[in-house]
């Protein structure tokens, strides 16, 4: 058997085949330029072939580049989950652990939890990415995650999953609005033409619009925010109304504005919050003691 292409070799791989860019790449390696390109140009004499077309302003995956970084995920994937299964036969919950969240949870939810989860695992060092759901959920796979704190419902049946709280939505409103009239709300009863929402690609917004006639509204995106803490001062700059989730408005998203809210009737206008892992990952004992730590903390348990 000849050569064969080194760990660290498939990992830069990845990162260029990201990145499109030998300093972004670089710089997410943690080495320099030149360092990357000579471990790039020794994978390609390695195996004989070319993985990118290089120009002055643009890097190309080539056809034979696109069909091997997948094999390349899964083979780094593979030694971390390997590398999981030494780490699980320690202690359970200390070392590093890679894990991401997305931004209409992160704020909200982790300030919350966080230091229960450090005084019952104090050997556990906890690194967060935040990110949106389908990017968490590539790195995830990747191998760069080793697990995910998102919202369902989501398409993700190539995890394992392990749902512990739910997050009602609220109708959100400048005092004095007509729809403080209603004691709870309904989709029809929200004011749909001036629904403000966060940006596409958000899944927050996917899930609160699948909630009956508000699927149906022209105007729902007209207006788009980047962040609930945006979403908020929009509202109370007389834009509009909005929905955002429970969690958002007990942290306090709302003090100090003259804004307004109600339940939703239905039990649908909710979102399930959970951890997602690899289906491949040798600790997914120990990240279901992680949700249920979480869960502990938040006294919220699930809907039967």
């Amino acid at each position: 058997m000849g050569p064969e292409p080194t760990l660290r070799q498939l990992r830069h791989f990845q990162s260029l085949a990201e990145h499109r860019h030998f300093s972004r790449a670089a710089a997410a390696c943690l080495i320099t330029q030149s360092s990357l390109s000579a471990s790039i140009k020794e994978l390609e004499i390695l195996l004989g072939v070319t993985l990118f077309e290089r120009t002055k302003r643009s890097v190309m995956m080539t056809p034979i580049g696109r069909e091997m970084v997948a094999l390349a995920r899964q083979v780094t994937a593979r030694v971390d989950d390997l590398t999981d299964l030494a780490r699980g036969a320690g202690a359970p919950l200390s070392g590093d652990l890679n894990m991401g969240v997305i931004p209409t949870i992160g704020p909200f939810l982790l300030p919350r939890v966080l230091p229960g989860l450090r005084d019952a695992y104090p050997d556990l060092r906890l690194y967060l990415r935040e990110e949106q759901t389908a990017s968490l959920l590539r790195r995830l796979a990747d191998g760069d995650l080793d697990l995910a704190l998102i919202a369902l419902p989501y398409e993700s049946e190539r995890v394992e999953t392990f749902a512990f709280a739910d997050d009602p939505f609220l109708a959100v409103f400048p005092r004095g609005h007509a729809m403080a009239t209603f004691e709870t709300m309904t989709p029809a009863r929200m004011d749909a033409g001036a629904l403000l929402m966060l940006e596409d690609g958000n899944c927050l917004s996917d899930q609160i619009l699948s909630m009956g006639k508000l699927a149906n509204t022209a105007n729902a995106n007209r207006f788009q925010a980047t962040s609930l803490h945006t979403l908020v001062q929009m509202v109370d700059n007389g834009l509009g109304v909005t929905v955002l989730p429970k969690m958002a408005v007990d942290s306090g998203i709302l003090r100090g504005l003259k804004l307004d809210f109600r339940p939703f009737s239905s039990p649908r206008a909710s979102r399930r919050i959970a951890l997602v892992w690899r289906k491949t990952s040798q600790r997914g004992d120990e990240f279901q003691l992680i949700g249920e730590c979480l869960r502990d903390e938040l006294g919220t348990p699930l809907r039967v």
